[in-house]
Formats: structure tokens, C-alpha cells, sequence
């Protein structure tokens, strides 16, 4: 099958019983228009942004008082506001669960496993914010987080959230470093930890870091150590400022939650770019234009709510993790994993998946990619029968891995291929519940963003590659960055290049289909002879070959041009010999174009990842040109960069 192809249908039965449809009748209702598709509710909402906003809160059940104002004077980019007037809590928003039903599932691999109601998890959050309180946390203040995804994660952002203050978070495998350069910009007041993990079934202590990162966060007044190896109370013993959680909560009564109603735009999180170029930026997202955002694309677009099983397997360093968070205020039932998806094999998930009855799937375009690769046929061995949505995300879904889902896993499933970001802690484009599946193609914008494509001139097109763009305000933009008083940063980093457009630096195509397909990053993309291609068509081609398990691909400064370098992973007992390389490039070649044949393929035992699984282009290329990298503790395998350096081939 090719690009383009449809492989999946949404039933009539399915879009009328879906949220989407219900929101559709209410905009119509509100509107007294007639939206006969996606398409013409879309261009209301891009039109009526304000309208749509105040759709959204009152469609989806939104808690606090809304205010007069849908949005402040002109719509521009950046400095519009919306709701200025309202008054909220994103906490009281995602607890309005209550009673015996399912609020989290937890499984730490297979050596934990907890289950929390709702009514539980109120009263965890109102004895641990007891606890912040008598700390003397209050509204503005921040608590930092290094810890897995796991239920004590859920309740200090709710508890924290309930006085108002930041919350922000990473996972507990980044390095000293990496914790210190994150969290030494933001200043905590609390600084909470696990006491070690779990990793492919072995135990990864952390004591000796915590106690060097909480002894140079000099912000931090206590230290709260969460039990995830049964050793918190060791643990906190060696650290002077310290408390187990277990002894924070201790003796607190269950006290129904006060919550501390504040604008919608007060700061809600602090998420932090990746950092490989250089320190990470902080990015400060709002509590109210991350709830609306959350409840469209999970509740309207994604049928999630009440009675739902949500799932995304991510960590607390990448911004999945909020997404799935914000699950709660549709009365969903989190599923948390922490740990390998591989252990003990790659049955591993889908086995969870059946034991809990996943209704929605959440994962990576790696992932996927790599059960494949593992063999696994998942609906051969696993009722799936209730998982209803799929959702990849972190890299393109390569077409070949659109073909696996509904051959392997499961023919009647909403595949939905989404891409956004950190800087938007959600997505620009992903899942239509309307419209058919197409082999390689996001089916299309979400509602209330105003997506367009364009090149360099910045006129928009269609059916070529150009620059990701959002021209309207949408709800989720951060509200700045921290510490960057003029918004300098945060300007030069969306606006510079084109005045009050958001430029998002994917490079991107909008088909025939009215789909879109993400060919990279526009900082990556390569240039060879002057003309733009990105290397995920690339790695679309040679990541079909049962040969290269992974690939990376850099464009090298060579006599005054650029040439592709391709860098690859092969499986055990490949070699990369001439017949090798020659079938490579014939398959680049008539699988994307001869501009994107690699002028250098060169076999590399590793490739370097972010803690988030996102391959990192640009530290090789800086390392192949003799620059240095940055950071390197935002990486994952930071050794594997020592790969790239000096090589011979690339000298000539």
C-alpha cells in the first residue's frame, strides 16, 4: 500500500455516538449554522476563535467562572489572552471524580503494582497538601519533581496545583546535571523524589544524586522521598532537609480540598525543551489554556470521558505525561506504567492492555516501530477487544508502521498519528473522527488551530514541503518563558521568522488528502545542492530493511555545500558491505528521489536519544563538525555521541 492509502473507516454507528458529534450539534445550536462536515467546523473555529474557547468550556464542563470576556482586543501573536476575567483551578477540574471508581492503575514492570479510586486520591491529595500548606508553599511558588510515572506523580502536581502553585518535573534517569540545569532555573521550594526504579527488571538506586541535586538546590526547604523500592526511609535518612511521603501525609486527616481559584492564564507548568542544543528553555504553560486544550483533543476529538481507560506510555520528562494527566477532568481512568515497555519481552504492554481492558493506547512512533521489528503479532495472543484508539506520537509514524497496526494489532482501530510539542503541550494536528486512515498521513488540524504550511516567502501551499505555521492565537500557548522578563526568548523563538505567525520548525506537507505528513524538523532538514528534503523520508525507506534495525541521517558542510550523511544501526549479524550500500541507496532513490540518496553510509553501533526517545540529529551533526555538544545530559545514551567523532570516511 502507499502514502495516501486508506486502511481504516470510521463506521456511521461510531461518529454518531461519538463527543465529537455531540459538539458538533452544540456549536450548530449555539451558531445557528450548519457545519455538514470536519471541515466546516473547523473554519468556524478558526474564525470564531473566542466563540469556540467558550464553546469548549461550557461543552466540557468546565469549573470556575468563566468571566465576560471570551478574549482580550485583537487577536495577534503573541499577547492575546483568553478568558482574562475568568477565575479557575486546574486541580478542582481534574478531581471531580468521586466514590469507589477507578481513578489510577499503576504497574512499576512487574515488581508493583497499585490501584488508587477517586475517593482515595482525594484524600492523598488533601493530606499532602496539608502538608505543602504548613511548608508555607503558596500561589506562584514551585514544586519540582524527580520521580517516575507513578500515583504519588498525580497527587503532588494536584496538591501542589490546589494551592496554586508551578509544578514541574523530569525522570529520575537524567543525570545530575541535566536535573540541575532544569530545576536550578526555576527555584523550588519542594523538591519531591523517588527513592530509586525500575529498569528492565533491575533496581537503579538514586540516592547519591538526589543527595547532590538537593544539596545545590539551595531554593529547596524539604525534600520528600517517595517509596517505590521500599527504601524512602533510608534514603531520606542520608539527606538532611528530607521526609518520606509516607511520614509527610501521616496523621493528616482527609479534609475535603480547598482549591485556590486563579486566573486562567496563572502559571500551571514548566516544561523544558530538550536542551541538546544548549541549556534548556523553561516553558510556561497557563492552567486554563492547558485544561481547554487538553479537554478538546481528548474529550471532543479522542472520545475519551468517563468510563475510558486512558494509557500513554511516556515519562515525566516529556510532556505525554501532562497530556495523560489531564485524563482525570473527563473521569477517565489513568493507566501509569513506569519502566522498560520491553521487559520482560515486548509482550509487556499489550499483556497490560488486556489485563485492564485499555480502551486507548497511547505510545510512540518508536515503539510501534520496534515491536514490529520484534516480531510480535499482538492481536494473535492478546484480546484487544476494547482498546478502540491507538495514538503515536514523539516522531513521524512511518507508512509501513500504519500497515502493522491494522494487520497485526488490530483491524478496527482509530489510528491516530499526532504531532504538536512541549511548546504547546498538545497538538497542532492528529486524530479526525470523521475521516478515513491514510497509510503515512495525519488526518488533519485540530479544531480551533489555525495550521498552515509555507514556504519560504511565506505563502501558503499545498502539496510541497514547507514550514508548520499557526496563524490565530490558540488556547495553549505558553505564556512565556521563564525568566525572560521582555519575552525576548520566547519571541525569537516562534516569531522571529515570520511576524506574529508561530513558527513551529516541523517541516511539513498538507496532501491531496488534506492530510499531513511531518518530514522532520526544519532545523535538521537537509540541504544538498540547495534544495530542502527531510530525513524522516529517509528513514520512511531504509527502516523497511530487515537489515537496519535504526538510522540517523545529518547533512555534513562539505566544499561549500552540504552532502547527506547516513548513519545506521544494523542487526545482529549485518554488515554494511558494498551490495549492502547499494541497495540502500536504490531503495532511497526510488522511494523518495535522488536528492535524498546519502552521499556517505557509514555502520554505527548506537544511536544517540533524548530521555523522551526523540533521535537527536542535531548533537551528531555538531559533533561530526567538531562542535561542542551542549548538554549532553539531556540524552539517554550520551556515550553514543563518542561514535560520531572523527571519522575517517567523513574526511574525504
Amino acid at each position: 500500500m502507499e502514502t495516501g492509502t486508506i486502511v481504516w473507516q470510521p463506521s456511521a454507528e461510531r461518529i454518531e455516538a461519538s463527543n465529537y458529534t455531540a459538539f458538533l450539534r452544540a456549536a450548530e445550536k449555539r451558531t445557528g449554522k450548519s457545519f455538514p462536515g470536519y471541515a466546516d467546523l473547523h473554519a468556524w473555529s478558526i474564525e470564531d476563535i473566542g466563540g469556540f474557547w467558550d464553546l469548549v468550556w461550557d461543552f466540557c464542563g468546565v469549573i470556575g467562572d468563566k468571566g465576560e470576556r471570551q478574549t482580550t482586543g485583537e487577536l495577534e501573536m503573541p499577547g492575546t489572552r483568553f478568558f482574562p476575567d475568568a477565575r479557575m483551578s486546574f486541580a478542582e477540574n481534574l478531581m471531580r471524580g468521586s466514590g469507589d471508581g477507578e481513578a489510577m492503575i499503576f504497574r512499576g514492570e512487574d515488581k508493583v503494582e497499585l490501584r488508587v479510586t477517586y475517593a482515595d486520591l482525594h484524600a492523598l491529595v488533601s493530606k499532602f497538601r496539608q502538608f505543602l500548606e504548613e511548608l508555607g508553599v503558596e500561589s506562584g511558588d514551585r514544586v519540582a519533581a524527580m520521580i517516575p510515572n507513578m500515583p504519588e506523580t498525580i497527587i503532588g502536581m494536584l496538591a501542589a496545583n490546589s494551592l496554586g502553585a508551578v509544578w514541574s518535573s523530569c525522570s529520575p534517569d537524567f543525570g545530575e546535571n541535566g536535573v540541575l540545569d532544569r530545576f536550578g532555573q526555576i527555584e523550588p521550594k519542594v523538591l519531591i523524589a523517588c527513592d530509586g526504579y525500575w529498569y528492565n527488571g533491575k533496581k537503579i538506586e538514586v540516592a547519591g544524586k538526589l543527595a547532590a541535586v538537593s544539596e545545590k538546590l539551595t531554593t529547596v526547604t524539604k525534600v520528600v522521598v517517595v517509596d517505590y523500592l521500599g527504601q524512602s526511609a533510608e534514603v531520606a535518612s542520608g539527606i538532611p532537609k528530607a521526609i518520606t511521603f509516607s511520614e509527610a501525609i501521616a496523621g493528616r486527616p482527609a479534609t475535603p480540598v480547598e482549591f485556590v481559584r486563579l486566573p486562567f492564564d496563572h502559571p500551571l507548568y514548566i516544561l523544558f525543551s530538550s536542551g541538546t542544543t544548549g541549556v534548556p528553555k523553561c516553558i510556561v504553560h497557563g492552567q486554563g489554556g492547558t485544561l481547554l486544550q487538553h479537554l478538546k483533543e481528548q474529550n471532543i476529538l479522542l472520545n475519551i470521558g468517563k468510563g475510558s481507560r486512558l494509557f500513554y506510555f511516556t515519562t515525566c520528562g516529556w510532556m505525554m505525561w501532562n497530556w495523560l494527566a489531564s485524563g482525570l477532568a473527563s473521569e477517565a481512568t489513568l493507566m501509569l506504567y513506569d519502566g522498560s515497555p520491553f521487559y520482560p519481552d515486548a509482550r509487556a504492554l499489550w499483556k497490560y492492555a488486556e489485563d485492564e481492558r485499555f480502551t486507548f493506547f497511547g505510545t510512540s512512533a518508536k515503539y510501534i516501530d520496534a515491536v514490529r521489528n520484534s516480531g510480535l503479532r499482538p492481536k494473535e495472543e492478546f484480546d484487544l477487544s476494547a482498546v478502540e484508539t491507538i495514538t503515536s506520537t514523539g516522531s513521524p509514524l512511518a507508512p509501513e508502521n500504519f500497515r502493522f497496526v491494522y494487520d497485526a494489532v488490530k483491524a478496527d482501530i482509530h489510528l491516530a498519528s499526532i504531532s504538536g510539542g512541549t511548546d504547546i503541550v498538545s497538538c497542532f494536528v492528529g486524530g479526525v473522527p470523521t475521516y478515513p486512515v491514510r497509510v503515512g498521513e495525519i488526518q488533519g488540524a485540530g479544531l480551533g488551530m489555525a495550521v498552515e504550511v509555507w514556504d519560504d516567502e511565506g505563502k501558503p501551499v499545498t502539496g510541497e514541503k514547507g514550514e508548520l505555521v499557526c496563524v490565530k492565537p490558540f488556547a495553549s500557548m505558553p505564556i512565556g518563558f521563564w525568566n525572560d522578563p521582555d519575552g525576548a526568548k520566547y519571541h525569537g523563538a516562534y516569531f522571529d521568522r515570520f511576524d506574529g505567525v508561530w513558527c513551529h520548525g516541523d517541516f511539513a506537507e498538507w496532501t491531496e488528502n488534506g492530510g499531513m505528513i511531518i518530514h522532520g524538523r526544519s532545523d535538521a532538514t537537509l540541504n544538498p545542492g540547495g534544495v530542502r528534503i527531510g530525513t524522516a523520508e529517509i528513514y520512511n525507506q531504509v527502516e523497511q530493511m530487515a537489515e537496519i534495525e535504526e538510522a540517523i541521517c545529518i547533512g555534513q558542510d562539505w566544499e561549500g555545500d552540504t552532502r547527506v550523511v547516513l548513519f545506521v544501526r544494523l542487526a545482529p549479524g549485518v554488515e554494511l558491505d558494498e551490495e549492502l550500500a547499494k541497495r540502500i541507496r536504490t531503495r532511497i532513490r526510488t522511494g523518495a528521489s535522488p536528492r535524498h540518496v546519502p552521499a556517505k553510509i557509514i555502520a554505527v553501533a548506537d544511536i544517540p536519544r533524548t530521555k523522551s526517545g526523540k533521535i537527536t540529529e542535531l548533537a551528531v551533526r555538531d559533533v561530526v563538525h567538531g562542535r561542542t555538544v551542549k548538554n549532553k545530559e539531556a540524552l539517554a545514551n550520551p556515550e553514543a555521541l563518542d561514535l560520531f567523532a572523527d571519522i575517517a570516511e567523513l574526511k574525504s
